[in-house]
């Protein structure tokens, strides 16, 4: 999510938590030295084959297919990319309408496999979330969520359109500015690009790059939003979908405002389970003795901080919209955030110190399951959604659905009603109404939901398994609290490894236990 709040972004749902440990000390010096080899120039201990692909994407001429190769280079930002990586830029048409057009250039991170030649899949194809997280900086921060499937793959990852290197949408007040000045100075400092950022668009992306990596057939692993870009890609190219996981998905059957009154519930039901657990566990628990009791004493507090906001350091204060947010932004990350909010809303009512909600809310989107990279914008973001929807209610219908989303919670329906207007006057044409995902004649797809998910409540991955196709999506439930299951859950995550790893699935219906469990 961002700073700004016009929506609730579909967050990559992921942790830097535990990761598998290897029991046995002769193969854990190996996987050492694995990485001492990879980070040193010239001390591969095998020579590195290159794959190759014979199935060009259609339509497109031969300069941007058959003759471009993609020159990978020591990455020189950001810093924590500059060893280990390669970074490379793909050229694709702006508009796949006009593919002898005007082209651009999209930005590409790769982490080479560590594990023998012979053994290398090929390349998995990330996507964080978002809308709007470059995954240029996102790779380097999630690597070890990851890596224990380097030993098959080359990890990748890639800026989408409209996102850090890859064509950034400009709406500030100025055409150097990355601030959200409205609509009208999106037109104005990027309506050329506009049109042209949308899913459909970054998926024909997708299907150029998995030619140029090499591969036949697309492998990807797609979080939050990323399931969105996934399922589209598969419907586009069933013939051409390999290993791809789709984790904490959207649902492909409801529009921006039936999204926004679905995702309301489902962060207002898990502030729910935190109260009563905080009630029956934590001693002096700042929400009271349940979830009834909690709702009145969060509309005290904000009351209180629209009255008069609270210092939240650095010059900043926290408001009653803030307050929302920051206790949304804690619940992504599941029982790992419950202890930490609990402390922060007992600092926030009795001593009026808004710093460690807010500061904690921050961190959320460096490193774990909640996932806004720092780079992930509300205008990115925003060019995006719009891109994709076509809904433009006009204010009748507007009022009707800021009633809606007020009313289905009593803690966070306010704050997240604006979002309802995120679209109305945007200056272009979406899309769709609701994404098309069914795939039919394509591999299967592992689809994993959360039943506790606050952000991409779990009956959309029931909704994206079912949509994509029979035969195609297979559906795995994690009984876990928070936004995303990989890698936390260890049944999600041996059932993901081992599908990425032989193409095997597990039995549709499966479920993995977890901490609602």
């Amino acid at each position: 999510m961002s700073d700004a709040h016009p929506i609730r972004s579909r967050r990559p749902g992921l942790s830097a938590g535990a990761l598998i440990i290897a029991g046995v000390v002769l193969v854990a010096i190996g996987v050492v030295g694995a990485w001492l080899k990879h980070d040193a120039p010239g001390q591969d201990a095998e020579p590195r084959t290159e794959f190759t692909a014979n199935n060009p994407p259609a339509g497109l001429p031969a300069a941007l297919t058959t003759g471009q190769r993609l020159r990978w280079s020591r990455c020189t930002s950001p810093p924590t990319a500059r060893t280990g990586y390669d970074c490379a830029t793909m050229k694709t048409p702006l508009d796949y309408r006009k593919p002898d057009g005007k082209k651009i250039d999209v930005a590409l991170i790769r982490r080479k496999a560590t594990g023998r030649n012979t053994r290398r899949i090929g390349s998995l194809v990330l996507n964080f979330g978002g809308p709007g997280v470059s995954g240029v900086n996102g790779l380097p921060e999630r690597l070890n969520q990851y890596k224990p499937l380097l030993d098959r793959y080359d990890l990748v990852s890639f800026d989408p359109r409209g996102v850090g290197a890859t064509i950034p949408v400009r709406c500030g007040k100025t055409a150097a500015d990355a601030g959200y000045a409205g609509p009208d100075a999106c037109a104005k400092h990027s309506g050329a690009l506009l049109p042209y950022i949308g899913t459909s668009h970054t998926a024909r992306d997708l299907d150029l790059m998995r030619y140029l990596l090499g591969d036949e057939r697309l492998h990807y692993f797609g979080v939050s939003y990323g399931t969105a870009l996934g399922a589209v890609y598969a419907h586009l190219y069933p013939s051409h979908v390999g290993r791809l996981v789709l984790e904490a998905p959207v649902d492909p059957t409801e529009d921006l405002s039936e999204e926004q009154v679905s995702q309301v519930k489902a962060v207002q039901a898990a502030f729910d389970r935190f109260a009563a657990h905080c009630a029956a566990r934590i001693r002096h628990c700042p929400t009271g003795d349940g979830p009834e009791e909690a709702a009145r004493r969060m509309a005290r507090l904000a009351d209180r901080l629209e009255k008069k906001p609270a210092p939240a350091g650095g010059g900043r204060n926290l408001d009653a919209d803030d307050l929302a947010h920051s206790v949304g932004d804690h619940l992504v990350l599941g029982t790992d955030g419950w202890s930490p909010l609990a402390k922060a809303l007992t600092a926030l009512i009795d001593h009026n110190d808004g710093r460690p909600l807010s500061e904690g809310a921050a961190d959320v989107g460096s490193a774990d399951r909640a996932a806004p990279a720092p780079d992930s914008s509300r205008v990115a973001q925003t060019a995006i959604t719009c891109a994709d929807s076509s809904l433009r209610p006009g204010f009748e219908r507007l009022d009707r659905d800021e009633a809606r989303v007020k009313a289905a919670s009593p803690v966070f329906g306010a704050a997240w009603s604006t979002g309802v207007y995120l679209c109305y006057d945007w200056p272009f044409d979406g899309e769709r109404v609701t994404p098309q995902v069914n795939a039919g004649g394509a591999a299967p797809i592992l689809v994993v939901g959360g039943t506790g998910d606050p952000t991409t409540p779990y009956p959309g991955a029931r909704h994206m398994a079912h949509a994509l196709g029979d035969g195609v999506g297979v559906l795995l439930t994690a009984e876990e609290e928070g936004h995303g299951t990989y890698p936390q859950n260890r049944c999600v995550t041996e059932a993901v490894n081992q599908y990425l790893r032989t193409g095997r699935t597990p039995t549709t219906g499966t479920v993995c236990r977890g901490s609602m469990s």
